[in-house]
């Protein structure tokens, strides 16, 4: 089970900064916090008032240890002109608790249990537990393709209820949807108009914030292929980064279905000859050209996209997305870039330009 909410008078290690340090953003106290939220890039901090949580107006950077403000404001989001410009006016029913419980209900606002449990992922479990069988429930990996990569896109995704509003209230979550039911049902994914950018999309329709994977990976090739997202991705944990299946530090997770020879790719003898980068170094990594560090989940705190597809320097000049060769070589241009790519002899030219 997912740790991404805990309550701290449960779990008062939850907490990761030193509260008794004094912060002008920071205007409330640990006895102020009903639930808290996240543990890898960002901490958030939830008051209960009534039977509804709100977000804390300050937010821990875990990756820089200091404090931002946490305030969703018009434009960086579709759901801000439509509640009040308070956090304290913004329950978190409608816009957060559905994707981080069990079972959340809109009419008594309870759970079955708050964080990503088993039922999330698996549909109803009691009678699997009293009688473990095969039978008795759901497994996304013996689903279709699409219902399986639903189970995660449902909240992996930036998008809207079918119908919204709900009972007068605008949800950011799938109200309705459950394992094995259609997604498409409950959920559009955000739209994006080729060419333009927004406060969610590149131009070329790459996700420009986190909480997007969902987006990317139906564009992917991989996605097209039948790839789920746990081939890579094991939900029930792991000690790789991201809950991967193996390490991506010399392309161990890549190299189970790619490879120098296999259909899959890369076509050339060896993976050196791909990359054109050193065994060892960063630029020979996978990850690092096919899955870029350019979502923004905080600030200057970046997450790697999930397209897979390479954007070219090209692209850069013409939609301002960025690309991985000047990500990484920060010193040199865009037109160096390019150059370089064309004396790549297994590259096509026509590609490179695109």
């Amino acid at each position: 089970m997912a740790n991404v909410v805990r309550d701290p008078r449960e779990h008062p290690e939850a907490i990761l900064p030193d509260l008794s340090k004094p912060d002008p953003l920071v205007k409330f106290g640990k006895n102020d916090i009903a639930l808290v939220y996240g543990s890898i890039w960002k901490q958030r901090y939830f008051t209960k008032i009534g039977d509804d949580y709100f977000p804390e107006p300050a937010q821990w950077d875990i990756t820089n240890h200091v404090w931002r403000p946490y305030f969703v404001a018009n434009g960086t989001d579709w759901w801000a002109t439509l509640y009040p410009p308070d956090n304290m006016k913004r329950p978190t029913g409608a816009t957060c608790d559905g994707c981080h419980s069990v079972n959340y209900n809109i009419q008594d606002k309870s759970v079955t249990e708050w964080n990503v449990g088993c039922e999330r992922c698996h549909g109803p479990g009691s009678e699997h537990v009293a009688h473990p069988t095969r039978a008795n429930i759901l497994n996304p990996a013996r689903m279709d393709y699409v219902h399986a990569n639903d189970t995660c896109i449902q909240c992996h995704s930036q998008g809207r209820p079918v119908q919204n509003p709900i009972a007068g209230k605008y949800y950011d979550w799938p109200v309705g949807f459950s394992a094995g039911s259609n997604l498409q049902d409950f959920w559009t994914l955000e739209e994006h108009t080729l060419g333009e950018t927004t406060f969610t999309h590149f131009a070329d329709g790459t996700a420009h914030k986190n909480r997007m994977q969902g987006n990317d990976f139906v564009q992917s090739v991989m996605y097209r292929r039948g790839v789920t997202c746990f081939s890579c991705h094991d939900v029930h944990g792991t000690a790789n980064n991201a809950q991967l299946r193996a390490p991506i530090s010399e392309n161990q997770l890549c190299l189970t279905c790619h490879g120098p020879g296999l259909p899959n790719g890369p076509r050339t003898a060896t993976l050196e000859e791909h990359t054109h980068h050193r065994a060892g170094t960063p630029g020979s990594q996978c990850v690092s050209c096919h899955m870029p560090k350019i979502e923004t989940t905080l600030l200057d705190v970046k997450v790697r996209a999930h397209t897979f597809g390479f954007i070219t320097p090209v692209m850069t000049d013409k939609y301002k997305i960025p690309n991985a060769c000047t990500t990484c070589h920060t010193d040199k241009t865009t037109a160096w870039a390019t150059d370089a790519l064309r004396h790549w002899p297994e590259r096509s030219p026509w590609r490179i330009e695109q």
